[in-house]
């Protein structure tokens, strides 16, 4: 079996940084303090599938020698042989994974596994379309601010487990969509994605994340004053913090209750004060360490995946989310979003946390006036 192993080094490097994603601020980013997530998630998956993988079975790579892919492959693993057929560049760019993906259509490959996000599931589609190879199948090792696409392993070990149980013979293809979002539109507030096209990955409800779905919420205007009404009397007091997470959901119940919250970003408010808008990883570890009182950090799921944590709010780092205890986390879900929403997903890059979370097996989720229900929570 020929594998591509193809990994985009500039991969979500705007996430902490509350950027809202990294095309064309890779530079920035790094200028900032940003630290490699691309690399650091493939030799994650690498490692863990070293674990799983049955060595019986030959497995010939091809990939980049570097930072588009050598770099990132752990010592002394076992699984199977890399043949080095492009080197990468000092910086990269769109045509770097062009060149990539078309030196490994001509090299046979049977599947790629990629580390990006959307914008790279773009540039590798198009490449293959562009040399009608469609048909190459694809998994994606999520590493993007922002993944809405259904090509994308629920985590990097998850993608370790599908590759694993695709060449096992144990999971069939199905076609996905490539969505993406546009950035420059997306960094002044706007929520606008297309589809760009379909592609070929291996069907695993368990493990494959399943495409972004945007929900319509028709009618829901009484029900959305209901959860306004809800958190301005339970939670909008002097002595606590509420850290807002992003979402149409939860910026609509904002503005409502008085606040003028950034739509995509994440805010935080002290009783009845905006204390932070738009807040990167940073600040928001500086607010809540000067806290000395009670916590709420507001989440909504994203709409078709159910992802609570790490997807669009990678602000939320590890080392936010250990100020926060867990009982101090509420989901704000409408009745329609729980049509596509019927467990929270949480891949917060820390296994540690994963494992609290996991521990932990369910989370109350509120979804009208003094209406909770409870959801059972997945961690990949």
């Amino acid at each position: 079996m020929r594998i591509g192993l193809l990994v985009n080094p500039d991969a979500g490097l705007g996430g902490r940084l509350g950027l809202k994603g990294s095309d064309g601020q890779a530079n920035f980013a790094r200028s900032m303090g940003a630290e490699d997530r691309a690399g650091p998630r493939v030799s994650d998956a690498l490692l863990y599938f070293s674990k799983i993988y049955d060595n019986d079975k030959d497995i010939q790579w091809y990939t980049s020698k570097g930072r588009m892919g050598s770099q990132w492959i752990p010592d002394n693993i076992s699984i199977g042989n890399f043949n080095l057929i492009h080197e990468s560049p000092g910086f990269t760019s769109q045509s770097d994974t062009s060149t990539l993906v078309s030196l490994l259509i001509d090299s046979n490959i049977d599947l790629i596994l990629y580390a990006g996000g959307d914008g790279t599931t773009r540039d590798i589609v198009s490449a293959l379309d562009s040399q009608n190879k469609s048909s190459i199948p694809v998994i994606g090792i999520p590493c993007g601010v922002k993944m809405h696409s259904g090509c994308f392993a629920s985590s990097p070990k998850a993608g370790a487990e599908v590759l694993s149980s695709w060449l096992n013979g144990d999971l069939l293809l199905s076609s996905t969509e490539v969505l993406d979002l546009d950035e420059d539109k997306y960094r002044n507030g706007e929520w606008v994605v297309r589809l760009y096209a379909e592609v070929k990955t291996p069907a695993s409800p368990r493990w494959m994340q399943g495409a972004k779905m945007r929900v319509e919420a028709t009618g829901e205007e009484e029900i959305i004053e209901g959860l306004a009404d809800h958190i301005r009397e339970l939670l909008i007091h002097d002595d606590r913090l509420v850290i807002w997470g992003s979402g149409g959901t939860l910026r609509t119940i904002s503005n409502m209750i008085g606040f003028e919250g950034t739509v995509l970003g994440i805010d935080a408010t002290l009783g009845k004060e905006q204390v932070g808008t738009d807040l990167n990883e940073e600040q928001l570890i500086d607010i809540l360490s000067s806290h000395n009182g009670e916590v709420t950090l507001l989440l909504s799921p994203m709409g078709g995946q159910g992802f609570l944590i790490g997807r669009g709010n990678l602000q939320l780092s590890p080392s936010v989310l250990r100020k926060i205890p867990i009982d101090d986390i509420l989901g704000v879900v409408t009745p329609a979003k729980l049509i596509s929403v019927r467990r929270l997903r949480i891949e917060t890059g820390d296994e540690m946390l994963d494992n609290r979370f996991s521990e932990k097996k369910y989370m109350k989720v509120l979804q009208g006036y003094r209406t909770t229900r409870v959801l059972p929570i997945i961690v990949d």
